[in-house]
């Protein structure tokens, strides 16, 4: 047996079991990856799939217990592979992060500033998706460190952390009439349309349940995942707009024109929380530990640590 047949069956079982599009994410050839999977059944003396043709059609009882195996297996190695990284480069290397596009955008920047600061040698690199996407690119190695506010908890395969709270803010033109409103209520926004996220970021969820237990229902003009797509068309007169606090922050890199007015939504939708996440029982470099510190003052190396070791569980801010 080897590590390619291992990978084989890793990502079939993450293709729901299609060769054609695992030998396309492998780039290799579909009748290989066949041939490699039944020599490994072969010499393990299961079946790992139950087939109908060619075709696999589900994981056998034992083929579970394999998966489980090869899992550990890749990621020790992968673990070795971070282990001689840490060791034969020291303080450099890369720091792969997913993340989602509020994070990357407004929340992310000073940290990963602060860690290049530090450490010089590292070079980070960002990768955006969807809180879903963000977990799939933590479980198949593709990132070490995840941030998302949605999604990241769901999965057992992530030991996940409390980051940072946030609330929705109102976002309007400064000549709107809703602008002279310190506290909106569900009513003045249920009476205008609004521009919000799509239903599976940055929160939407809140928002949504909120109309539904006051028995509303909001015109959406618009819906995006991107805070500044949303306060672009709020700046055009589509509508009112609901983003993250993170997106209002004044800084002197991402100073907001006077044209736009925020208006704290917390008393409405409740609070955010934002996740930090690794994959479980993957190894940690050094600077790994220290950007989780500079995300949050909280997260420190000990309690990262306690949590990766499955020591402990309310870590909760």
């Amino acid at each position: 047996m080897n590590l390619h047949q291992f990978r084989f069956v890793q990502e079939a079982v993450r293709r729901n079991l299609n060769l054609t599009e695992t030998a396309k994410a492998l780039f290799t050839s579909q009748p290989g990856i066949s041939k490699a999977i039944l020599e490994l059944e072969e010499e393990l003396g299961v079946d790992i799939f139950a087939r109908h043709g060619k075709r696999l059609k589900r994981i056998t009882e034992p083929g579970r217990q394999v998966l489980v195996s090869i899992e550990i297996i890749m990621r020790e190695l992968a673990n070795l592979r971070r282990i001689g990284d840490e060791y034969s480069k020291q303080d450099a290397g890369t720091l792969s992060i997913a993340t989602t596009h509020t994070q990357a955008r407004y929340f992310l920047p000073e940290p990963v500033a602060q860690l290049r600061r530090r450490h010089p040698k590292v070079q980070v690199v960002l990768h955006q998706g969807m809180p879903e996407q963000v977990a799939r690119m933590l479980l198949d190695d593709v990132a070490e460190i995840g941030l998302a506010t949605e999604a990241l908890d769901r999965y057992d395969e992530l030991i996940t952390l409390p980051c940072h709270e946030w609330q929705h803010v109102m976002v309007v033109p400064a000549a709107h009439a809703l602008a002279a409103v310190e506290r909106p209520t569900l009513e003045q926004l249920a009476a205008q349309p609004l521009v919000l996220y799509q239903p599976t970021v940055t929160g939407r969820t809140r928002i949504d349940q909120a109309f539904e237990r006051a028995r509303l229902k909001p015109l959406v003009a618009l819906e995006a995942i991107d805070s500044d797509v949303i306060k672009t068309y709020v700046r055009l007169g589509l509508g009112v707009g609901i983003v993250s606090e993170l997106a209002m922050r004044t800084d002197p890199l991402h100073a907001e024109p006077a044209d736009l007015v925020a208006r704290p939504l917390g008393h409405l939708f409740g609070s955010n929380l934002t996740r930090v996440a690794f994959k479980r029982g993957a190894y940690l470099r050094q600077f790994v530990y220290a950007f989780a510190e500079m995300l949050s003052p909280h997260l420190s190396m000990a309690l990262v640590q306690r949590a990766m070791s499955g020591q402990g569980s309310d870590y909760e801010l």
